[in-house]
């Protein structure tokens, strides 16, 4: 059976770390090998609005991760933002999908543009050009038109917005919900299967309302 392909992970300095964090738990538990992309801000805001603390290196914050979920060695790797040799950076090195998650307005402008000022950027701007998946979990509120024009350009060039809009219909009754509400989005994105949430229409599970 054939192996995987990675999943970027890209975090930036958005509020909703947990966002990003209980996708990134998702996927390893679901057996994903997984290419995690922190930038500085999203370290700070990690520690801002989680009990989770991290190293500074790279491969220190790796093996923190790693214990932290309990998942497979290797399963994990964590690059930093100026890796201009690491996997993600070529295209060559092939990939299943790239998802930035939360999404910071200004990281969506620097891909809009093309900028690729970092590991993360360029990483984004391979996954359009090599036509792979690119999903940007954007946190901001309101939008301005730059914004919301940026958000159109690359939803032209193939990228997939997914603003961090949780829904109610459901009633949730806790943060952690919430979290799971876009990041179920998301997963159905990846055609990940997972049972975060009842589906519209669908009976709610009774082990998952009693969790």
């Amino acid at each position: 059976m054939t192996a995987p392909r990675p999943i970027i992970l890209g975090m930036t300095g958005a509020s909703g770390a947990d966002y990003g964090l209980r996708l990134l738990q998702c996927l390893l538990e679901a057996g994903h090998p997984v290419q995690l992309l922190l930038s500085k801000a999203a370290q700070i805001v990690i520690h801002m609005e989680t009990d989770l603390r991290l190293p500074s290196r790279p491969r220190d914050i790796q093996r923190v991760l790693t214990e932290h979920y309990r998942c497979e060695s290797g399963q994990l790797r964590v690059y930093g933002q100026d890796e201009w040799t690491a996997p993600p950076a070529s295209g060559s090195a092939l990939a299943q999908a790239m998802v930035v998650c939360p999404c910071t307005t200004g990281a969506l402008a620097a891909i809009a543009n093309g900028n690729s000022d970092n590991l993360l950027e360029r990483a984004a701007d391979v996954s359009l050009k090599e036509g792979r998946p690119l999903i940007l979990a954007v946190r901001e509120t309101p939008l301005s038109v730059i914004h919301l024009e940026n958000m159109l350009r690359l939803a032209r060039a193939g990228a997939i917005i997914l603003p961090t809009n949780p829904g109610f219909y459901y009633r949730p009754a806790t943060v952690a919900e919430l979290v799971d509400f876009i990041v179920a989005r998301v997963l159905d994105r990846l055609n990940i299967p997972h049972t975060l949430l009842p589906r519209w229409g669908e009976e709610p599970d009774p082990e998952i309302l009693a969790s």
